[in-house]
């Protein structure tokens, strides 16, 4: 289980712009839910997310996975058991490395490198069949610089390389915001396949009320830093578009936008 407790986050402290984002914000998340965020720009969804990771430090408070506290962890200690797909396509891979490289970098996580090659061809085979479960043919470009492929190819890349290792949580971060509609779809659709066939927790932040609402078994919505709709189960698979859409418009009003 995930656990935000208490958290306060307060960007440009003293300043005239100061913001207040996180007031004593509060959040679990059970082991295997895959929790779709959503909320207008400034809501506090991306900020959460890297709080979690340790991107960004926090004030005060405390962050738990399985009961013990990462808070005080930089991010490269807890991406040992996180995996995180960016929005940008070029973000999380080397783009003048091969993919087989890639792959390789990403397959080592966690462990130390010594003077041995960064490569090991023994898992040549497994690197194929994970890229052959995407149904993309991608399998056959090991030896392809990642520059080379298309965008929605690299984020599939990306998928595979963010749960190659085990995990305890995958962050999703916009990550199909920068693609096109009909590439956006085959990703949503193997970031789905993944997360179940996986049994990973995972945290989805999207503009897309489509996908919140599709996918995932929770949706939450956000605004200024707190938590203004949470359905799960039976109560979030009976949720529309247009009741999500609705609080949006109901939010701009009130915020006079």
């Amino acid at each position: 289980m995930l656990e935000v407790r208490d958290i306060c986050k307060t960007y440009n402290a003293g300043a005239v712009t100061e913001l207040r984002l996180f007031d004593h914000f509060s959040l679990s998340v059970d082991d295997g839910q895959f929790v779709a965020i959503v909320g207008s720009n400034g809501s506090g969804k991306t900020s959460l997310l890297n709080l979690i990771c340790g991107s960004i430090p926090a004030d005060s408070g405390d962050i738990l996975v399985g009961g013990k506290s990462i808070v005080k962890l930089p991010d490269y200690q807890r991406y040992i058991t996180m995996g995180r797909v960016y929005q940008n396509p070029a973000s999380g891979t080397c783009p003048n490395l091969t993919m087989l490289e890639n792959l390789s970098l990403a397959d080592n996580k966690g462990r130390s490198y010594g003077l041995t090659r960064g490569i090991n061809r023994r898992r040549v085979d497994f690197y194929r069949s994970e890229l052959a479960s995407l149904g993309l043919g991608l399998e056959d470009k090991l030896n392809v610089k990642m520059g080379s492929l298309s965008g929605g190819q690299r984020q599939a890349v990306a998928l595979v390389m963010a749960t190659m290792t085990p995990l305890k949580f995958l962050i999703l971060d916009e990550h199909t915001a920068a693609l096109d509609p009909k590439t956006a779809e085959i990703i949503m659709q193997l970031t789905d396949k993944v997360v179940r066939e996986k049994q990973l927790t995972a945290m989805m932040v999207t503009h897309n009320l489509r996908y919140a609402v599709e996918y995932g078994d929770r949706i939450l919505m956000m605004n200024h830093g707190h938590v203004v709709l949470d359905k799960a189960g039976e109560e979030k698979k009976n949720t529309s578009i247009d009741e999500i859409l609705g609080m949006f418009n109901k939010i701009s009003i009130e915020c006079g936008n």
